[in-house]
């Protein structure tokens, strides 16, 4: 287990563009949720589960649940939230609709530097704010923007204050599955693509 970090995984989406709710769409069998809830058990002592409002459908094992501090802060709203709730100084934030979760790659950016406020990626020129790591140093930023609505994360990564490690593809050379897991589904395309793959591997 990783010390210093928890693992958050925010599952308060509204899957608009997925016209059906994210948290049970089932990939080989099992759903997103149960597969990103079972890696960051592998990996943190302590996990979250942050959601807009309750779910009786949810089932959530060995995992706290808590709920939005701010309503309709969106994904932003539920690093805050995080942040707010867990013990340890640090979270790695999720979402619920990642598939390929790596959990080698998560060690990696979870350990990389013990002093960064934010470690983040950057791939083909694009940040990927919900598969990275934050402290709780981000906390008063992330209030302030989340009652302004401000909800874009990348521009909590603007902050002078805040020691930011930002990773480029050269980084996960390394890995086997690459740039693999920060791919997420937000259309029906997007699953069909999944499921057309002979096998996934955590």
């Amino acid at each position: 287990m990783i010390e210093g970090v928890s693992g958050i995984l925010i599952a308060g989406g509204k899957s608009r563009r997925m016209g059906q709710d994210k948290r049970f769409m089932k990939v080989s069998g099992e759903s997103v949720f149960e597969r990103t809830v079972s890696v960051l058990r592998s990996i943190f002592a302590e996990n979250i589960v942050v959601l807009a409002e309750p779910i009786e459908r949810l089932a959530v094992q060995d995992c706290s649940v808590v709920y939005d501090v701010i309503p309709n802060a969106g994904s932003l709203g539920g690093i805050y939230t995080g942040l707010m709730a867990v013990t340890q100084p640090r979270v790695f934030a999720v979402a619920c609709d990642m598939p390929f979760l790596d959990t080698e790659i998560i060690r990696f950016m979870a350990s990389y530097d013990n002093t960064a406020d934010i470690v983040v990626a950057k791939l083909s020129g694009k940040f990927h704010p919900t598969h990275g790591l934050y402290s709780k140093r981000c906390i008063p930023f992330l209030r302030v923007m989340a009652e302004r609505q401000q909800l874009k994360i990348q521009q909590l990564f603007k902050q002078e204050e805040l020691r930011i490690a930002i990773l480029g593809e050269n980084e996960f050379l390394p890995f086997a599955s690459r740039v693999r897991s920060f791919r997420n589904i937000n259309t029906p395309d997007d699953l069909a693509s999944v499921e057309s793959q002979p096998s996934i591997e955590r």
